[in-house]
């Protein structure tokens, strides 16, 4: 999977390098590329941004940079096995990209609610281009401009309910998400079947490990029996009602309620 960040602050994109998309990095199962968008600015100032049209607080990111940044980054290939290692200029050597259609992303509080189904339709492209806006946002035409191009495929999503400084954190949370999913990224893949949300509606039951005691709480019995079924049985019911006490609006037609408060 090839995937590039536009922002005006690539150094947020930093903690990519960590963890497992690190290593999947290393290991060529993932290729990301980081670009700043000052570099397709045009005037000593390196100018992105300008007052709103109709008024109003607040700056609104320029189009043109915005075009000149996808359209070079939709025309070029990262190199295989490239690092994070900071953006190429625009007179750079490019590779024609031949990975087919792109998936370019705008991470806004005014998209669609990014959720696990979205992680997973994701990770079935085969390159994904974030477009990380600032301050008021992206002037609108340039979602407009791409949603009617050829070869590209537009979503705008919202990582939940409120507003953020900038698209870079919401961009890093949804490239997790999505390259977790990712053959060979995962050490043991047989985790992704029983976590939240990998059954749509459902969280994840809650888990233990060593010691069998701690702090006066002690691990459920039924999880030192050694008798699946009835682990599995557990397991089914604890999600349950982790499911209802803490997303009811996931279940809400789920058989068990948390308890009324007390004096309710």
């Amino acid at each position: 999977m090839l995937i590039d960040v536009i922002s005006i602050f690539p150094e947020y994109l930093a903690p990519a390098e960590l963890s497992l998309l690190g290593r999947a990095r290393d290991a060529g199962l993932i290729q990301l590329r980081v670009h700043d968008l000052r570099d397709w600015t045009e005037d000593r100032h390196r100018t992105v941004d300008d007052t709103p049209y109709g008024g109003g607080a607040g700056m609104v990111m320029r189009p043109e940079p915005w075009g000149r940044a996808i359209d070079w980054v939709l025309e070029a290939a990262p190199p295989a096995g490239s690092a994070l290692s900071g953006p190429p200029r625009r007179e750079a050597q490019r590779e024609p990209s031949e990975t087919g259609a792109v998936t370019l992303v705008f991470p806004s509080a005014s998209g669609s609610a990014f959720n696990q189904a979205a992680a997973e339709h994701l990770a079935t492209a085969p390159r994904i281009v974030f477009a990380c806006g600032r301050y008021e946002g992206i002037d609108a035409r340039v979602v407009e401009h791409y949603r009617a191009r050829a070869g590209v495929v537009v979503e705008e999503f919202a990582i939940g309910d409120y507003v953020l400084a900038g698209g870079e954190v919401a961009a890093l949370v949804m490239i997790e998400a999505v390259t977790r999913l990712v053959p060979g990224v995962l050490g043991n893949a047989a985790s992704l079947a029983e976590e939240s949300h990998a059954q749509p509606g459902l969280l994840e039951y809650p888990v233990y490990t060593k010691p069998p005691t701690w702090r006066g709480i002690a691990v459920p019995e039924v999880l030192l029996s050694g008798h699946h079924a009835r682990i599995a049985e557990w397991r089914r019911d604890q999600a349950r009602r982790r499911t209802a006490l803490m997303r009811p609006d996931l279940a809400p037609n789920a058989p068990w309620r948390p308890p009324s408060p007390p004096g309710s």
